[in-house]
């Protein structure tokens, strides 16, 4: 799509794609030469590869819903064009794409013109960019009616999601641990060989 076109929509509520496990209804923060950055309620900030966008779509009343009251100092990552962007992530917990059998989460380990390479507990993925259809990290704003729905919760449930979420930091922890781990290694064994 024309970088043009799409920056009109910024600020604007829209949704990308007509359906399918890619389609989001979400405020347009930003436009790069090849993505956009767009804000959803499900997934918080999604960068989306405008080579894989079939259609955006806005209804002219504004009746697409979308709840969330977007912070002045809001910060997301900007960059020039979609390479840029996945340089900046590295070292990063990511999850590419938002479903189907292409979805995949980890820990962005190395980044090419072609490809990139995830590692993920014990395995090392490498997907194509030219496959990656949106990407994010984790940055999302919280509805204020879940907030107040979670303040009343009982605290045995709250407990359990605690334990459940600190297990899954712990998990993404060790992952770039061994990422961090295994770039150093390989950098002792370069310098080695120079010497």
């Amino acid at each position: 799509m024309n970088k043009d076109i799409i920056k009109y929509f910024i600020d604007r509520v829209i949704r990308v794609n007509r359906g399918g496990p890619e389609s989001r209804i979400g405020k347009v923060m930003d436009v790069g030469d090849d993505f956009i950055v767009l804000l959803t309620e499900e997934d918080g900030v999604v960068y989306y590869n405008t080579n894989q966008i079939k259609s955006f779509t806005e209804n002219m009343k504004g009746q697409m819903e979308f709840n969330i009251e977007v912070p002045n100092d809001f910060e997301f990552k900007n960059a020039a064009n979609f390479q840029d962007l996945l340089d900046s992530l590295k070292f990063q917990w990511v999850k590419i794409n938002r479903g189907g059998p292409e979805k995949i989460e980890g820990v962005l380990s190395d980044i090419t013109k072609d490809f990139v390479s995830l590692v993920n507990k014990e395995e090392i993925v490498r997907l194509s960019i030219f496959h990656i259809k949106n990407i994010s990290f984790g940055v999302k704003i919280e509805k204020e009616d879940e907030e107040k729905s979670n303040n009343q919760a009982s605290s045995k449930t709250g407990s359990q999601e605690t334990n459940q979420s600190k297990m899954a930091e712990s998990k993404k922890q060790e992952s770039r641990q061994k990422v961090v781990k295994s770039n150093n290694n390989s950098r002792n064994k370069k310098n080695k060989t120079k010497n």
